[in-house]
């Protein structure tokens, strides 16, 4: 899902949707109320002085894939809206409150989302926009998240496991797209913790949903089922868009994928110091 980076008091906070619900890291939380040079001593301490609490910690928290520091997905302990505001309770901060409200407010916002789906790619959108995006760019980057989320129910309705056979999957597309697993990708671009198609030309994010609508039409024509079936599906649909990228290339003259980033350099510094 989009927006699973917000930002509290220019602290980063990581959230995940588990459950049909916002999950957020534990870590990132505590780091944002207390500024802890020692964020897991901090964690450890916290429980051992509110008893209660650490009887309650598997049922409060629970560990969930999370992009980490290093640009790896890692488990991290995770907490919905109703366990971190248990845990705030044990965190002696000024920033507390504050941050209840926010919570409150960013729980309220998945609620309306739920009921009404439109209003989270209204909310995408104004995102972008305040990054500088144009819109037509947008359009193309709402559109992919739609194919992308359309080709992943597809795997999971297709016995597919989500994780790392759905890692495995997507860098099969990419593969044979671009000639670039999406870690090559990235590193090609520069990036870290960044989102790779955050950083794509129109070009680059039209044939990512070529090659991801490919793979989907693919496993649904020949009844894909299982890993290995829709391993194969994906490369297939990736080649697709890698064949029809490499005409383009040819008639234009000019490379699809490159190692720019598509908002300009300064654009970029600035978007980055404000995260």
């Amino acid at each position: 899902m989009t927006n699973n980076l917000i930002v509290f008091e220019e602290s980063n906070i990581r959230r995940t949707l588990h459950n049909n619900e916002w999950w957020f890291a534990v870590s990132d939380v505590v780091q944002a109320l207390t500024d802890s040079a020692d964020v897991a001593q901090y964690i450890k301490k916290m429980r051992k002085r509110d008893e209660e609490l650490d009887l309650n910690w598997g049922t409060n928290c629970t560990p969930l894939e999370m992009l980490a520091k290093d640009g790896k997905k890692r488990k991290v302990q995770c907490a919905n809206t109703e366990g971190i505001f248990r845990i705030i309770q044990s965190i002696t901060s000024k920033k507390a409150e504050p941050f209840k409200k926010w919570l409150a407010k960013v729980g309220y916002e998945r609620v309306q989302e739920i009921e009404n789906p439109e209003l989270a790619q209204h909310r995408m959108r104004a995102l972008y926009q305040a990054k500088g995006y144009p819109d037509a760019w947008i359009e193309k980057r709402i559109r992919g998240i739609i194919i992308r989320e359309e080709l992943t129910d597809e795997w999971q309705n297709r016995g597919v496991q989500k994780g790392q056979e759905y890692s495995i999957l997507t860098a099969e597309i990419s593969k044979a797209t671009f000639g670039l697993t999406p870690s090559e990708y990235k590193e090609l671009k520069g990036l870290n913790r960044e989102n790779l198609r955050d950083h794509m030309t129109d070009l680059e994010l039209i044939f990512t949903m070529l090659g991801e609508a490919s793979t989907k039409e693919i496993a649904q024509n020949t009844n894909a089922q299982g890993f290995n079936q829709n391993r194969t599906a994906a490369k297939k649909g990736g080649k697709i868009a890698g064949d029809a990228r490499k005409q383009l290339e040819i008639e234009s003259c000019k490379k699809v994928v490159t190692d720019e980033n598509y908002l300009p350099e300064k654009k970029q510094k600035q978007i980055k110091n404000k995260d």
